[in-house]
């Protein structure tokens, strides 16, 4: 099974770059972000078309998230992050699919910092640590996928100098990263790429997609019960390179198979006998 996350930077403007990337890479599931769009402009029937059913999100001008599921409908399990009624902005919808939740995420970007946007990204930290604990410690098997908006550490951005006061380098935007990462959840990419510079997003500024001047931003989290299937992940960066691209490539992981659980015994043999003694 492959899962991917890619954030769209408008799924309005980008639907040819998003059909080609599912024609190409076919993930069974792909969680989508920043739609830009409402939800009555969503393109159901195109994703349709292209082999897969779709839960989404929509917003104005920003924001949006999406589930695709290929060949099936992926179930609903909540269209929003607990612990704030208040919140309006659509950052946050799970969904199951062939028995694993998943779990997509827009996470804020906070900038300019300080200010009330950057203290909305750490309380949006909050509230997600809240909720992924308590996925975490389900019977289920969940993965967390999304555009994080934080560069984990310094390794994951190819010159941390100029950044250096952004939201996504500040100390306190890793520490909520490594708070979630503490409960238990899996990097893949970096679990499985321990030593190797991976990047998921390139602005539009200076050449740094030529440039390969890039940032890793974007995550696929797995629980205890589901990171014993991760076979394979990667950045599929073909993707950035299309004319008129995001300026994210989708990133991805892959799963074996289920474990299946020794079977049991339809009946279980019975225990022999005892002979009777000889009469004496």
């Amino acid at each position: 099974m492959k899962i991917a996350s890619f954030n769209v930077n408008g799924i309005k403007t980008r639907l040819p770059q998003l059909l080609a990337w599912l024609e190409k890479d076919a993930p069974d599931v792909a969680c989508l972000q920043e739609l830009k769009a409402l939800d009555g402009v969503f393109p159901q029937q195109a994703l349709r078309e292209a082999g897969y059913e779709a839960l989404w999100k929509g917003q104005r001008s920003w924001n949006g998230v999406a589930i695709l599921a290929k060949g099936q409908a992926p179930l609903e399990i909540r269209r929003e992050l607990p612990g704030d009624p208040a919140d309006d902005q659509s950052r946050y919808l799970e969904a199951a699919v062939d028995g694993i939740v998943v779990a997509c995420l827009y996470l804020p970007n906070g900038n300019p910092q300080p200010g009330p946007k950057f203290d909305y990204k750490l309380a949006w930290f909050n509230r997600l640590q809240a909720h992924a604990k308590a996925l975490y410690a389900s019977e289920h098997s969940v993965v967390l996928a999304g555009d994080f908006n934080v560069v984990p550490t310094d390794f994951d951005i190819y010159n941390p100098k100029s950044w250096r006061k952004d939201a996504l380098l500040q100390p306190e935007s890793r520490a909520a990263y490594e708070k979630l990462l503490a409960q238990g959840w899996v990097d893949s990419l970096r679990a499985l790429h321990p030593d190797e510079r991976i990047y998921t997003f390139w602005d539009y500024f200076r050449q740094h997609w030529q440039r390969d001047a890039g940032l890793r931003i974007d995550h696929i989290l797995l629980n205890a019960a589901l990171a014993p299937r991760l076979k394979a992940a990667g950045v599929d960066r073909w993707v950035r390179g299309q004319e008129h691209a995001s300026d994210h490539a989708p990133v991805w992981v892959e799963l074996g198979a289920k474990a299946r659980a020794p079977r049991k015994a339809a009946a279980k043999k019975a225990a022999p006998k005892k002979r009777a003694l000889p009469k004496a």
